[in-house]
């Protein structure tokens, strides 16, 4: 009887785990924040596109993403940062 007890629990902590992992996943991917940023001007060249951190972030800043792959994080206070931002797209949904 004890075993199938434990199995019972077992089934329901499957069962229920799923669910709280899928929405913590959505909660920390629509927040992404940046905790630090960019020293130096980046070449234009090397943009691809931009994405704009969330207002829930601590800082307000952007993460461009290079054409190499990667993503840096730059203030959105900066002055070469809005001029960047004037001539450039942000990153299409279908980009992440």
């Amino acid at each position: 009887m004890k075993l199938a007890a434990m199995a019972l629990a077992c089934l329901l902590l499957v069962t229920v785990w799923p669910q709280d992992v899928d929405s913590m996943s959505l909660h920390v991917s629509s927040s992404r924040c940046c905790h630090s940023f960019v020293k130096k001007k980046i070449s234009l060249q090397r943009i691809r596109c931009y994405e704009d951190i969330s207002s829930t972030c601590p800082y307000k800043g952007v993460i461009f993403r290079l054409k190499g792959g990667n993503e840096t994080c730059a203030l959105h206070m900066l002055g070469w940062v809005q001029g960047y931002l004037k001539k450039m797209k942000p990153c299409s949904l279908k980009g992440k």
